[in-house]
């Protein structure tokens, strides 16, 4: 006898990337960021002292509040501390969605949102995106007609990595309405020259939250520890009425903290996967794999076909080199490539060339 909850049990749960144990695979699979996280980090972990996880942690991490609202210029009332950035989601879809309410996402995207949507009983909305990877223009007109309470984007996209400027965002945001939540998980690997920034927006639109996490550009995937960002309005339910108490650990708030002091040491790393980037692509290209053009630290290669995407995933895990590949409409001919190391990217051109003919 089953006791889950009718949609839970019909439901299917969402399926991470492959984690493996061997040290010696090549992952470029789960977009984690191929450098460490900054000596600060290294230096704050060393001094946790086992006496210190006697005690509780701060209930809002108000300390990493407060810096996290120096480096954005806002305030710490506009700062949520979550679990990973998935918690952060969880919370969003919890808060201002209620079962039988409608969920709007656009499609392909980020393949969590809509299970974290079904496990809320929620109806999910998808929006295709067009020929071109964008999105409709009628997107907002589409989720609004079916009274949409929540709606979540992630830019730059996942999978494709494309980046939707800042201001197409911000109409979205005033003409929804519901609640627009921007997954920023790969924010900081956007070219400086694009100037996108929405931070400054939660000032003057109170339903926009926007995701941020340490996991990728802090290279801190293996800590879970994610952030939201909005108005004070719209996190005050989420932070005292939704949240788990003491949703983030003492450890975590400790790593936080140096991690965003030390946000100067990150930002080399990002500028390492930028110029990578670049030149991946490149490459990829002149292997017939182009790429859409990325700002995030992935790449989304084309493939002749469905069945050489296939061929080309399976033989690189047996050569130790993991890539991802999606079995879901339009993407079956793609493979998605993390931005690795030079040394790591040159072997998986070295794999890839010998796999031609």
């Amino acid at each position: 006898m089953s006791y889950e909850r009718h949609n839970i049990e019909s439901m299917s749960g969402y399926v991470p990337g492959e984690q493996p144990t061997a040290a010696d695979v090549i992952k470029l699979n789960t977009n984690e960021n191929p450098y460490p996280a900054s000596a600060a980090v290294a230096e704050a972990l060393a001094a946790i002292r086992v006496e210190d996880l006697r005690r509780y942690p701060s209930p809002t991490a108000q300390r990493f509040r407060q810096l996290a609202a120096a480096y954005h210029g806002l305030d710490s009332d506009n700062i949520i501390p979550t679990n990973g950035g998935d918690e952060l989601l969880r919370l969003a879809i919890t808060t201002f969605a209620g079962p039988g309410e409608v969920v709007g996402i656009a499609e392909p995207s980020y393949s969590l949102y809509p299970v974290l949507t079904e496990v809320q009983d929620c109806r999910l909305q998808p929006v295709p995106l067009l020929d071109d990877w964008t999105l409709p223009g009628n997107f907002t007109a589409v989720l609004n007609d079916a009274g949409a309470r929540l709606a979540i984007l992630v830019n730059p996209h996942a999978p494709t990595g494309m980046l939707m400027p800042a201001a197409a965002l911000r109409e979205i945001a005033r003409d929804f309405h519901g609640v627009l939540v921007v997954d920023e998980a790969y924010v900081d690997f956007v070219d400086p020259p694009q100037h996108y920034d929405l931070t400054a927006a939660v000032r003057e639109l109170d339903n926009l939250l926007l995701l941020r996490t340490l996991s990728k550009g802090f290279s801190l995937a293996g800590l879970r520890f994610g952030y939201g960002i909005g108005a004070a309005s719209l996190l005050a339910p989420m932070m005292f009425k939704t949240r788990d108490s003491y949703n983030t650990d003492f450890i975590a708030q400790q790593l936080a903290c140096a991690a965003i002091e030390s946000v100067d040491q990150a930002r080399l790393s990002w500028d390492r996967v930028r110029q990578e980037r670049q030149r991946l692509a490149a490459e990829l290209a002149r292997l017939e794999m182009p790429c859409l053009p990325s700002q995030s630290n992935f790449l989304l290669a084309q493939c002749r076909s469905a069945a050489d995407a296939r061929s080309r995933y399976q033989k690189l895990k047996h050569d130790g080199i993991l890539v991802r590949y999606f079995d879901q409409h339009r993407l079956q001919d793609k493979l998605r490539i993390t931005v690795g190391t030079p040394e790591q990217n040159q072997l998986l051109l070295q794999h890839l060339a010998g796999q031609v003919g």
